[in-house]
């Protein structure tokens, strides 16, 4: 059984579990599957271009193109190798994230013939407030939980793709009715998606939550990207389903605005956002007092 693969949506927690003495081999899935430009299940390669166009984007160009599709077509080619395999894992965290990737992957797998599998969903663990997830854990604290884990069902594999059908499509009615689920197969799933309607732009001011906690950080006095992470962090509900390139990019879009809501100043008119473009500490986001 050292043949076993386990999926995971972040290199921090492939790295933790690949430290934490489970068997097996450990395959991290690098995309964003909550939005962008996708048709449901397997993607055809206008599908793959398209959404690696839109990753690029979203990292404000700090993702080359090329690494980007070259990543997609590796990761679909894994999945086609599931059954050589003695096992599969999926580690996700509760978050809309990682919900949204494990919807995907679960249809994938279906559409390659591999329905089976085990889940391993941690949404807690003593000692560790507020949790937002598994790159939280030390590897001996993953390897504590390993036998949390449990077989997939074919109820999960189907309302898998009803999710992700949902998410494809950005389908703002299945959107509230598999948020107010109270017998989800995948319990997890509910909560995500209310997070995500909750990223809608609002119609008073044309903000999701997370840019107006963004917003609301700078006009509290949060100046430095550090103190706005800190502080958006501090007021949204875990688990956290964005990290600082998500943040950055909620950020720039304020300053990109028509009149902009935030003046950044610094080496470059926009905050960074891919490591080694710029030292974030030479930055500060101030309000510009528009509404």
């Amino acid at each position: 059984m050292n043949n076993i693969l386990h999926i995971t949506s972040g290199d921090s927690c492939g790295g933790c579990i690949a430290r934490s003495g489970v068997p097996g081999e450990v395959f991290v899935w690098h995309d964003i599957l909550y939005d962008g430009p996708r048709k449901p299940g397997w993607p055809d390669e206008e599908t793959m271009e398209s959404h690696t166009h839109f990753l690029v984007d979203e990292t404000g160009d700090g993702l080359d193109y090329s690494m980007v599709l070259d990543t997609m077509h590796a990761q679909y080619a894994k999945l086609k190798t599931l059954a050589s395999h003695d096992g599969v894992v999926l580690w996700f965290d509760a978050c809309l994230f990682d919900q949204a990737m494990l919807c995907h992957l679960l249809t994938c797998m279906r559409l390659a013939g591999y329905e089976k599998g085990d889940l391993l969903c941690v949404d807690f663990f003593p000692g560790i407030v507020p949790y937002n997830g598994l790159g939280e854990m030390t590897p001996a604290q993953l390897a504590s939980v390993y036998g949390r884990r449990r077989p997939l069902t074919p109820s999960q594999f189907s309302y898998a793709e009803r999710v992700d059908r949902a998410f494809a499509f950005q389908d703002q009615a299945s959107f509230r009715e598999l948020a107010v689920a109270t017998d989800a197969p995948i319990p997890w799933i509910p909560a995500a998606v209310a997070r995500w309607l909750q990223e809608q732009p609002d119609p008073a001011t044309g903000r999701g939550r997370l840019e107006q906690l963004a917003l609301d950080a700078i006009r509290a006095g949060c100046s430095s990207p550090e103190e706005i992470f800190a502080c958006a962090a501090a007021h949204d509900t875990p688990p956290q389903f964005w990290g600082d390139t998500t943040l950055w990019a909620k950020v720039n879009a304020l300053a990109n605005r028509t009149p902009p809501l935030v003046r950044i100043e610094g080496p470059l008119p926009r905050l960074p956002q891919w490591n080694g473009v710029a030292d974030l500490k030479l930055f500060r986001v101030v309000p510009t007092g528009r509404h």
